[in-house]
């Protein structure tokens, strides 16, 4: 499957090994924050910090890098669900940014337990997958 990119929201840029594994350890980093916390609020928001950088990583893998503009993270979403073959990403990622945006620009929302912990095992998926991804395009790269 060929991935095209719009050069409105991306720029072809070479990254090195280095730079791809630097960002996949942080969507990591993320990860394991949400996990670890029993916040629903932290887990909610480092979980979809967490999938917009795993996002980045595999668009990196790409050689791309995405502009910030108005829009970017539903593009990200978008390029994160095609390289995983998996629309559920760009639908309930799609969701999330939505409640994160609402809590962020309109005064707040509430977050269940029960919800935070399907959005934490819902990008936990992700994580695994784009770790295969990268280690099925890049064997020798340490992440």
């Amino acid at each position: 499957m060929t991935i095209k990119f719009d050069s409105k929201f991306f720029e072809k840029r070479g990254f090195d090994q280095k730079t791809i594994a630097k960002y996949f350890r942080n969507a990591v980093k993320d990860f394991k924050i949400s996990s670890k916390n029993k916040e629903p609020e932290v887990i909610f928001n480092f979980s979809y910090c967490s999938m917009i950088k795993a996002g980045i990583s595999l668009i990196a893998l790409y050689g791309f890098r995405i502009k910030s503009r108005t829009g970017h993270h539903i593009k990200i979403l978008e390029k994160l669900s095609q390289i995983l073959n998996d629309k559920n990403i760009e639908l309930i990622g799609d969701k999330m940014r939505k409640k994160r945006n609402f809590d962020f620009y309109d005064g707040g929302i509430i977050i269940s337990q029960n919800e935070a912990r399907q959005y934490l095992n819902f990008v936990k998926n992700i994580i695994v997958k784009a770790e295969k991804k990268i280690k099925s395009q890049k064997p020798l790269l340490k992440i």
